[in-house]
């Protein structure tokens, strides 16, 4: 029988030596030759996979921003009673995460930015997100609102635009050891804080 190949497996060796790679030297010393000797292939079998350096970049780039969407959902998911408010913050604190996955994930999109200038491809690496993910925390913020007795005052989008906005922001200083993940969990807990109860 011919042997099976999981693509998958093998385009995720790939992209974890790019974060690797980029963890120990920075992405502007990332070369497919030093991928393939990271992941204990062959020039052609990284060449197989992706036509240039600046396309496994880019999956690698998805990829990590997909494992941070995907810490966010769990951070939700694991919330106990899921008020509002909880759910808020727990979204929030899935980026300042203190485990070294999150950190090694923030460093690597943080990387990336910095090719912004050149390719803007990556200019919205560490961008708050989109309007699916402004629009669900938006609700969040009303309904937490609403839990209070206060009314919606209309600026619900921006609000929630400025949460992720210091989120990321938080993250970065996590990922560059600049804050303890406790102390930016403290500093968006006082933004949610006076976010919701401030009428």
């Amino acid at each position: 029988m011919p042997k099976i190949v999981d693509v998958e497996e093998r385009r995720r060796r790939l992209v974890e030596a790019v974060w690797e790679l980029t963890m120990r030297g920075g992405i502007e010393k990332v070369t497919l030759r030093k991928v393939a000797d990271e992941a204990g292939v062959s020039m052609g079998h990284v060449q197989h996979y992706y036509s240039s350096m600046q396309a496994l970049i880019r999956d690698a780039l998805d990829r990590a921003v997909q494992a941070v969407n995907a810490n966010v959902e769990n951070a939700i998911g694991a919330v106990g009673e899921p008020t509002p408010k909880a759910v808020l913050r727990a979204c929030l604190h899935a980026l300042v995460g203190p485990d070294e996955e999150s950190t090694r994930l923030m460093r690597f999109c943080l990387a990336v930015a910095g090719r912004a200038v050149s390719d803007p491809t990556m200019t919205n690496v560490l961008a708050p997100g989109g309007e699916e993910l402004l629009s669900f925390t938006a609700g969040l913020i009303t309904a937490a609102r609403q839990e209070r007795g206060s009314e919606p005052r209309g600026e619900e989008l921006m609000d929630a635009d400025i949460c992720w906005s210091l989120a990321t922001s938080l993250g970065v200083d996590v990922a560059l050891g600049y804050r303890t993940p406790d102390a930016a969990r403290r500093m968006l807990d006082h933004h949610i804080d006076g976010l919701v109860n401030n009428d």
